[in-house]
């Protein structure tokens, strides 16, 4: 193992980092995105660094598949467009750059100072931006080139020893973000690890900050619950620290009301959720809801034409009806439009119920105007 030395004021060596070589770290270098490696290694290649970081080396230390490759220079926004053409600068405050590589984007962060807090948005060095991270399995950094894991905060043990280490001090780690009480719990089950009482304790009483998380973000983090195969143990441990309800309130209401509703709820989040197939995670967190306020009557045998026609008409009405139900049902989530559509009609097909229309909601086409004769 090798250590990262730097220098007090008075000149002084002191121990800032331990290296890990790929060795001691066993990440398998066939398990990082080559698209990744790219980016890092033209950002070394004109003189600066280039580093994955994040949850992406989380997870390849525990033998993992990352989805999502995040990575951090100390290039500044700027320079990083120039490096690539395929890319575009997003953010107001927060400046990042998104690198595309056909329907893939991988984020590029310039690092953080801590001159303006925790939050703050001021450029800095990778010394300052180690300690902006939530927890030290978070806070690592890989540099694919070398195949070193620089670890500032002791992140690599954690995950050895599956502790859940916050680098923000715990008094200040869930007021300037709220949202990272969702990730703490997240993490832990996703990783079979354990979220320490202190902590546990502190989330429990600061619960009530989410209550002023956007729409959106929270939006966000159920999206990636339900895109894991972990969905269940998440979401069964964040209803259990009274979280849940932050994310899809009245699927915890009824889950506290209903040991059958939990079970199956839990069961269909299991079965369901981190497939590829368009809609199937999302109808996990509807199905058991809709299945108590529809009627799945099955389509009656030897109908005429006319009947059947007016029997698809009734089965589309039902249709739009369970729309609006179910996206009352995920509130404060907001999926887009068409991913609910999809997961609905998956819903409704394991009824046999085939809905035929295309597209659900489109108006009718007005007949042209006839030009007035002279």
């Amino acid at each position: 193992m090798l250590v990262r030395y730097g220098k007090k004021e008075n000149g002084a060596l002191v121990k800032k980092a331990l290296v890990y070589t790929r060795g001691e770290h066993n990440i398998d270098p066939a398990a990082v995105d080559s698209e990744a490696v790219f980016i890092t290694g033209r950002l070394r290649a004109n003189g600066y660094d280039g580093y994955v970081v994040g949850g992406a080396v989380r997870d390849l230390i525990l033998g993992r598949r990352p989805k999502d490759f995040d990575i951090a220079t100390n290039a500044t926004p700027a320079r990083i467009k120039k490096l690539f053409r395929n890319s575009r600068i997003i953010g107001r405050r927060f400046r990042l750059v998104h690198v595309f590589f056909g329907p893939r984007i991988f984020e590029v962060s310039t690092f953080r100072s801590l001159k303006d807090g925790h939050t703050g948005n001021t450029y800095g060095t990778i010394d300052e931006d180690v300690l902006r991270r939530d927890f030290s399995f978070n806070a690592l950094y890989y540099d694919p080139g070398k195949q070193i894991v620089v670890d500032y905060v002791g992140g690599v043990a954690d995950i050895k020893k599956k502790r859940l280490t916050p680098v923000i001090p715990p008094e200040v780690i869930f007021k300037d973000d709220p949202v990272r009480m969702i990730r703490a719990v997240k993490y832990a089950a996703a990783c079979g690890f354990k979220v320490p009482w202190f902590l546990m304790r502190r989330i429990k009483k600061e619960s009530v900050l989410l209550e002023t998380a956007s729409s959106s973000r929270l939006t966000e983090e159920t999206i990636k619950i339900i895109n894991s195969v972990h969905a269940a143990e998440i979401a069964a441990n964040l209803e259990e620290a009274g979280l849940y309800a932050y994310l899809q309130k009245n699927a915890a209401i009824l889950m506290r009301k209903d040991a059958g509703f939990r079970k199956n709820y839990l069961k269909s989040l299991a079965q369901n959720c981190g497939s590829e197939k368009a809609g199937q995670s999302l109808s996990a967190l509807i199905r058991d809801y809709l299945d108590s306020v529809c009627d799945w009557s099955a389509k009656p045998a030897n109908l005429s034409k006319t009947e059947e026609t007016k029997w698809h008409s009734g089965n589309l009405e039902l249709f739009r009806k369970m729309f609006f139900e179910a996206r009352r049902f995920l509130l404060p989530m907001n999926p887009p439009k068409l991913e609910l559509e999809k997961a609905l009609r998956l819903v409704f097909a394991e009824h046999g119920r085939e809905v035929r229309k295309t597209r659900i909601f489109d108006r009718p086409r007005r007949p042209a105007a006839k030009p007035d004769r002279l």
